[in-house]
């Protein structure tokens, strides 16, 4: 009797390589130590995951959680987590933040770089079998398609999508009567689904990390500014990051969406120090290397990760 197991899919490398980039220093100020860009943590929210096609519907009732669509979400966090390049937030309900956007509030997701949505599209079982004068057998194949979006949360416009796609089967034989006949395979599902998610796992990797890490201005002292985030984002004492006053946001003509004119660097500044519990109230204490920033007005500044 042979019996195996196979799941097809594109394996995501959980840490992209990317290349290292080197923070400029001035000649002007010698004290600003040159360093390799770290590599910080996005904060990333996973929102409602649906199931678009007709299996296992027949045996809901009323409000009851599609199991599909709740193992690709839960699928999707873990290997995010896995990862190590993310800070991970689950938000239940796409709805309820594009209500609240669409009614002038704010989405409450402060500091997310992005809401991840999804979809399961497609999910099928299928068995195939094949019978010789000695010998016979039967395979079962389960293919799913997992869909997802990402969405922009003070927009509210998706500005990516992807998909993956992912297979599983199982195979028994008999040989002159000797073997076992192939029951139902439930693992098969998950395999299936484990597959297609980690198909998508490196488009939407690298996606997230081509958005610029920021984070807020707590408070100005000094030659030195307070800001939110610390080591669980990836920040170590010597970071070069740069202080930005944000451009006006103005309404498009075109789409009727607000956009964020581009904004102006007017610091840089240096990783001292970290305070804080925990992930959730870490700060760090960073001290003015070049340029001022203002103590008026601090929600108009952001401290945003330097690129080249």
């Amino acid at each position: 009797m042979a019996v195996f197991a196979a799941a097809i899919g594109t394996v995501a490398r959980a840490q992209a390589s990317m290349p290292p980039m080197a923070v400029p220093a001035s000649s002007a100020q010698p004290d600003i130590v040159s360093a390799d860009r770290p590599s910080l943590k996005r904060k990333v929210a996973v929102g409602r995951f649906s199931n678009s096609t007709r299996y296992g519907k027949a045996l809901l009732l009323g409000n009851e959680r599609d199991p599909l669509a709740y193992q690709a979400a839960d699928m999707l966090t873990a290997r995010l987590v896995e990862s190590g390049q993310f800070m991970v937030f689950e938000r239940g309900d796409l709805d309820a933040v594009l209500r609240e956007h669409g009614q002038g509030s704010s989405p409450q997701l402060p500091g997310v770089d992005a809401l991840i949505v999804g979809s399961v599209t497609e999910f099928g079982r299928k068995l195939e079998g094949k019978a010789g004068f000695l010998n016979s057998k039967t395979r079962q194949v389960a293919t799913a398609t997992v869909e997802v979006r990402l969405v922009d949360v003070a927009t509210g416009q998706a500005f990516f999508s992807t998909s993956g796609k992912g297979t599983a089967a199982i195979e028994v034989g008999e040989v002159a009567g000797f073997g076992s006949r192939a029951g139902y395979d439930t693992t098969l599902n998950d395999q299936a689904i484990s597959a297609a998610i980690s198909d998508l796992m490196t488009n939407v990797i690298q996606k997230l990390q081509e958005r610029r890490w920021f984070t807020d201005v707590l408070q100005v002292r000094a030659g030195q500014i307070l800001m939110s985030g610390g080591p669980s984002q990836g920040l170590n004492a010597g970071d070069v990051l740069a202080v930005e006053r944000l451009g006006e946001t103005v309404t498009s003509g075109q789409t009727g969406l607000p956009i964020r004119l581009p904004g102006q660097e007017i610091a840089r500044v240096q990783v001292v120090s970290f305070f804080g519990d925990g992930p959730e109230s870490e700060g760090t204490i960073a001290r003015v290397v070049q340029g001022e920033v203002p103590t008026n007005d601090l929600t108009a500044l952001r401290v945003v990760e330097v690129r080249q």
